[in-house]
Protein backbone atom coordinates (compact mmCIF):
# COMPACT_ATOMS: atom_id res chain seq x y z
CA UNK A 1 0.00 0.00 0.00
CA UNK A 2 1.25 3.48 -0.65
CA UNK A 3 2.73 5.39 1.98
CA UNK A 4 3.27 2.46 4.52
CA UNK A 5 7.47 1.40 3.51
CA UNK A 6 10.15 2.90 5.68
CA UNK A 7 7.57 3.85 7.85
CA UNK A 8 7.84 3.65 11.67
CA UNK A 9 4.73 2.38 13.33
CA UNK A 10 3.59 1.86 17.24
CA UNK A 11 1.08 -1.36 17.88
CA UNK A 12 -0.10 -1.34 21.34
CA UNK A 13 -1.55 -4.53 22.32
CA UNK A 14 0.61 -5.72 20.13
CA UNK A 15 0.99 -9.17 21.88
CA UNK A 16 -2.32 -10.57 21.21
CA UNK A 17 -4.62 -11.94 17.93
CA UNK A 18 -5.58 -8.62 16.59
CA UNK A 19 -2.54 -6.52 17.91
CA UNK A 20 0.32 -8.94 16.44
CA UNK A 21 -1.58 -8.93 12.59
CA UNK A 22 -1.20 -5.70 12.83
CA UNK A 23 2.28 -5.69 13.91
CA UNK A 24 3.06 -8.50 11.40
CA UNK A 25 0.94 -7.05 8.26
CA UNK A 26 2.84 -3.48 8.47
CA UNK A 27 5.84 -5.34 8.47
CA UNK A 28 5.26 -7.20 5.53
CA UNK A 29 4.30 -3.72 3.72
CA UNK A 30 8.08 -2.24 4.57
CA UNK A 31 7.11 -0.51 8.01
CA UNK A 32 10.12 -0.44 11.07
CA UNK A 33 7.65 -1.49 13.94
CA UNK A 34 7.43 -1.16 17.77
CA UNK A 35 4.95 -3.60 19.55
CA UNK A 36 3.93 -2.65 22.69
CA UNK A 37 2.31 -4.62 25.20
CA UNK A 38 1.66 -5.39 28.85
CA UNK A 39 3.61 -8.84 28.58
CA UNK A 40 7.11 -7.48 27.10
CA UNK A 41 8.25 -11.35 27.03
CA UNK A 42 5.26 -12.08 24.10
CA UNK A 43 6.13 -8.53 22.73
CA UNK A 44 9.70 -9.45 22.46
CA UNK A 45 8.77 -12.98 20.68
CA UNK A 46 6.27 -11.17 18.01
CA UNK A 47 8.78 -8.24 17.46
CA UNK A 48 11.32 -11.04 16.81
CA UNK A 49 9.24 -13.12 14.76
CA UNK A 50 8.54 -10.37 11.84
CA UNK A 51 10.21 -9.97 8.66
CA UNK A 52 11.09 -6.53 9.04
CA UNK A 53 13.26 -4.90 11.60
CA UNK A 54 10.83 -4.74 14.74
CA UNK A 55 11.78 -3.77 18.68
CA UNK A 56 8.88 -4.84 21.64
CA UNK A 57 8.40 -3.08 24.54
CA UNK A 58 6.71 -3.71 27.85
CA UNK A 59 4.21 -1.04 28.96
CA UNK A 60 1.03 -0.68 30.58
CA UNK A 61 -0.86 1.85 28.31
CA UNK A 62 -2.99 3.02 31.01
CA UNK A 63 0.28 4.62 32.77
CA UNK A 64 1.34 8.07 31.59
CA UNK A 65 5.28 7.14 32.58
CA UNK A 66 4.88 3.26 30.11
CA UNK A 67 3.28 5.64 27.10
CA UNK A 68 6.09 7.94 27.72
CA UNK A 69 8.52 5.45 28.10
CA UNK A 70 7.48 3.25 24.50
CA UNK A 71 7.22 6.10 22.76
CA UNK A 72 11.02 7.48 23.81
CA UNK A 73 12.31 3.86 23.21
CA UNK A 74 10.67 4.05 19.42
CA UNK A 75 12.17 7.04 18.82
CA UNK A 76 15.58 5.78 20.34
CA UNK A 77 15.34 2.90 18.28
CA UNK A 78 14.39 4.28 15.01
CA UNK A 79 14.86 8.00 15.38
CA UNK A 80 10.42 8.91 14.96
CA UNK A 81 7.57 7.20 14.90
CA UNK A 82 5.08 7.98 11.93
CA UNK A 83 2.13 5.63 12.31
CA UNK A 84 -0.09 4.54 15.42
CA UNK A 85 -2.39 1.81 15.51
CA UNK A 86 -3.88 2.33 19.07
CA UNK A 87 -5.04 -1.41 19.75
CA UNK A 88 -4.77 -2.41 23.26
CA UNK A 89 -7.79 -3.42 25.03
CA UNK A 90 -9.29 -5.75 27.60
CA UNK A 91 -12.92 -6.79 27.56
CA UNK A 92 -13.64 -6.84 31.29
CA UNK A 93 -16.55 -8.80 33.07
CA UNK A 94 -19.40 -10.54 30.99
CA UNK A 95 -21.65 -10.29 35.10
CA UNK A 96 -24.85 -8.58 34.59
CA UNK A 97 -25.33 -5.12 35.26
CA UNK A 98 -26.36 -5.07 39.12
CA UNK A 99 -22.97 -7.48 39.89
CA UNK A 100 -20.65 -5.33 38.15
CA UNK A 101 -17.21 -4.80 40.28
CA UNK A 102 -16.63 -0.77 40.24
CA UNK A 103 -13.15 -1.67 40.51
CA UNK A 104 -13.22 -4.17 37.04
CA UNK A 105 -15.34 -1.12 35.57
CA UNK A 106 -12.53 1.74 36.50
CA UNK A 107 -9.66 -0.80 34.66
CA UNK A 108 -11.68 -1.59 31.54
CA UNK A 109 -11.87 1.72 31.00
CA UNK A 110 -8.18 2.81 32.12
CA UNK A 111 -7.24 0.75 29.98
CA UNK A 112 -9.30 0.69 26.57
CA UNK A 113 -10.10 4.81 26.93
CA UNK A 114 -7.25 6.40 28.93
CA UNK A 115 -5.21 3.92 27.23
CA UNK A 116 -5.95 5.43 24.15
CA UNK A 117 -6.14 9.12 25.09
CA UNK A 118 -2.61 9.16 26.56
CA UNK A 119 -1.55 7.43 23.06
CA UNK A 120 -3.45 9.97 21.19
CA UNK A 121 -1.98 13.05 23.06
CA UNK A 122 1.77 11.22 22.85
CA UNK A 123 1.11 10.63 19.36
CA UNK A 124 0.30 14.30 18.81
CA UNK A 125 2.98 15.43 20.92
CA UNK A 126 5.60 13.56 18.95
CA UNK A 127 3.81 15.00 16.05
CA UNK A 128 4.44 18.64 17.11
CA UNK A 129 7.72 18.10 18.92
CA UNK A 130 9.17 16.71 15.15
CA UNK A 131 7.20 19.21 13.29
CA UNK A 132 5.53 16.08 10.97
CA UNK A 133 2.67 14.63 10.84
CA UNK A 134 1.25 11.23 10.27
CA UNK A 135 -1.30 8.98 10.89
CA UNK A 136 -3.21 7.17 13.52
CA UNK A 137 -5.52 4.11 13.99
CA UNK A 138 -7.92 3.00 16.85
CA UNK A 139 -9.52 -0.38 17.42
CA UNK A 140 -12.98 0.42 17.84
CA UNK A 141 -15.82 -2.52 17.70
CA UNK A 142 -18.72 -3.49 16.99
CA UNK A 143 -19.49 -3.19 20.79
CA UNK A 144 -19.09 0.99 20.08
CA UNK A 145 -21.83 1.31 17.06
CA UNK A 146 -24.75 -1.14 19.27
CA UNK A 147 -25.84 -2.21 22.32
CA UNK A 148 -25.86 -4.85 24.50
CA UNK A 149 -26.81 -6.27 28.01
CA UNK A 150 -23.58 -7.70 28.89
CA UNK A 151 -19.72 -6.80 29.03
CA UNK A 152 -21.17 -3.09 30.22
CA UNK A 153 -17.88 -1.89 30.77
CA UNK A 154 -16.26 -2.69 27.25
CA UNK A 155 -19.04 -1.33 25.19
CA UNK A 156 -19.19 1.52 27.39
CA UNK A 157 -15.24 2.15 26.60
CA UNK A 158 -15.86 1.52 23.09
CA UNK A 159 -18.56 3.67 22.25
CA UNK A 160 -15.75 6.41 24.23
CA UNK A 161 -13.12 5.61 22.03
CA UNK A 162 -15.11 7.12 19.08
CA UNK A 163 -15.32 10.19 21.06
CA UNK A 164 -11.57 10.49 21.11
CA UNK A 165 -11.61 9.84 17.49
CA UNK A 166 -14.08 12.35 16.33
CA UNK A 167 -11.86 14.82 18.69
CA UNK A 168 -8.11 13.87 17.81
CA UNK A 169 -9.72 13.80 13.77
CA UNK A 170 -11.50 17.32 14.18
CA UNK A 171 -8.15 18.51 15.86
CA UNK A 172 -5.36 17.09 13.92
CA UNK A 173 -7.27 17.51 10.44
CA UNK A 174 -6.11 20.66 9.53
CA UNK A 175 -1.78 19.75 10.98
CA UNK A 176 -2.49 16.82 8.69
CA UNK A 177 -2.93 14.56 11.16
CA UNK A 178 -5.16 11.66 9.69
CA UNK A 179 -7.05 9.62 12.88
CA UNK A 180 -9.44 6.76 11.64
CA UNK A 181 -10.89 3.53 13.52
CA UNK A 182 -11.58 -0.13 12.69
CA UNK A 183 -14.92 -1.62 14.51
CA UNK A 184 -14.17 -5.12 14.44
CA UNK A 185 -17.33 -7.64 14.69
CA UNK A 186 -16.81 -11.26 15.96
CA UNK A 187 -13.33 -12.25 15.63
CA UNK A 188 -12.06 -14.94 17.99
CA UNK A 189 -8.89 -14.39 19.88
CA UNK A 190 -7.60 -14.69 23.21
CA UNK A 191 -8.77 -11.71 24.57
CA UNK A 192 -12.60 -13.06 24.10
CA UNK A 193 -11.71 -16.62 24.95
CA UNK A 194 -10.76 -15.46 28.24
CA UNK A 195 -13.74 -13.15 29.08
CA UNK A 196 -16.08 -16.83 29.27
CA UNK A 197 -17.59 -16.57 25.54
CA UNK A 198 -16.95 -19.61 24.16
CA UNK A 199 -19.90 -19.34 21.37
CA UNK A 200 -18.16 -17.25 19.28
CA UNK A 201 -18.16 -18.91 16.63
CA UNK A 202 -22.15 -19.77 16.49
CA UNK A 203 -23.10 -16.26 17.23
CA UNK A 204 -20.78 -15.15 14.12
CA UNK A 205 -23.01 -17.26 12.16
CA UNK A 206 -26.35 -14.88 11.98
CA UNK A 207 -24.03 -11.99 10.02
CA UNK A 208 -25.08 -12.09 6.12
CA UNK A 209 -21.57 -13.59 5.67
CA UNK A 210 -22.75 -16.22 7.96
CA UNK A 211 -19.19 -16.22 9.75
CA UNK A 212 -16.51 -15.35 12.17
CA UNK A 213 -13.81 -12.86 11.03
CA UNK A 214 -10.38 -13.55 11.13
CA UNK A 215 -7.27 -11.08 12.74
CA UNK A 216 -5.45 -10.96 9.15
CA UNK A 217 -8.62 -9.60 7.43
CA UNK A 218 -8.82 -6.91 10.54
CA UNK A 219 -5.05 -5.98 9.61
CA UNK A 220 -5.83 -5.16 6.25
CA UNK A 221 -8.26 -2.36 7.01
CA UNK A 222 -5.95 -1.13 9.54
CA UNK A 223 -3.03 -0.90 6.77
CA UNK A 224 -5.24 0.74 4.06
CA UNK A 225 -6.12 3.52 7.00
CA UNK A 226 -2.47 3.57 8.08
CA UNK A 227 -1.67 4.12 4.14
CA UNK A 228 -1.79 6.80 1.51
CA UNK A 229 -4.45 4.77 0.20
CA UNK A 230 -6.96 6.13 2.34
CA UNK A 231 -5.57 10.00 2.04
CA UNK A 232 -8.98 11.49 2.12
CA UNK A 233 -10.34 10.12 4.95
CA UNK A 234 -10.26 11.21 8.67
CA UNK A 235 -12.84 10.82 11.60
CA UNK A 236 -14.16 7.49 9.96
CA UNK A 237 -14.76 4.37 11.84
CA UNK A 238 -15.04 1.72 9.34
CA UNK A 239 -17.09 -1.42 10.40
CA UNK A 240 -15.10 -4.96 9.53
CA UNK A 241 -17.97 -7.39 10.47
CA UNK A 242 -19.13 -9.27 8.01
CA UNK A 243 -22.07 -7.32 7.26
CA UNK A 244 -23.32 -7.69 10.99
CA UNK A 245 -23.92 -3.75 11.58
CA UNK A 246 -26.28 -3.48 8.68
CA UNK A 247 -28.78 -6.07 10.27
CA UNK A 248 -32.25 -5.53 11.26
CA UNK A 249 -33.10 -8.00 13.75
CA UNK A 250 -37.02 -7.51 13.75
CA UNK A 251 -36.95 -8.59 9.84
CA UNK A 252 -37.38 -12.08 9.01
CA UNK A 253 -33.98 -12.05 7.12
CA UNK A 254 -31.87 -10.71 10.20
CA UNK A 255 -33.02 -13.62 12.54
CA UNK A 256 -36.46 -12.69 13.79
CA UNK A 257 -37.90 -15.80 15.34
CA UNK A 258 -34.36 -17.82 15.12
CA UNK A 259 -34.23 -17.60 19.11
CA UNK A 260 -35.76 -18.10 21.68
CA UNK A 261 -35.92 -15.31 24.13
CA UNK A 262 -37.49 -16.92 26.78
CA UNK A 263 -35.25 -18.78 27.15
CA UNK A 264 -32.47 -16.25 26.29
CA UNK A 265 -33.60 -14.52 29.22
CA UNK A 266 -34.01 -17.12 31.26
CA UNK A 267 -30.60 -18.11 31.14
CA UNK A 268 -29.41 -14.42 31.21
CA UNK A 269 -31.63 -13.64 34.28
CA UNK A 270 -30.59 -16.75 36.17
CA UNK A 271 -27.19 -16.10 36.08
CA UNK A 272 -27.99 -12.90 37.08
CA UNK A 273 -29.88 -14.25 40.21
CA UNK A 274 -27.40 -16.95 41.22
CA UNK A 275 -24.41 -14.16 40.86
Amino acid sequence: MNGLAGQVAVVTGGAGGLGSASARRLSVEGCRVVVVDIDGDAASKVAGALPGEAIGVAADVAVEADVERYLREAVAAFGRVDLHHLNAGIPGSPDALPDLDADGFDRVMAVNVRGVFLGLRGAFRLYRSAGSAGNVALTASIASLRGSADLIAYQTSKHAVLGLLHGAAMYGGPLGIRVNAVAPGIVPTDLFSASGRDDMVRRAASAPLRRAGTPDEIASVVAFLLSEESSYMTGETVSVDGGSAIVSTVRRSGGAGAWDFAALDRETYSEADSG
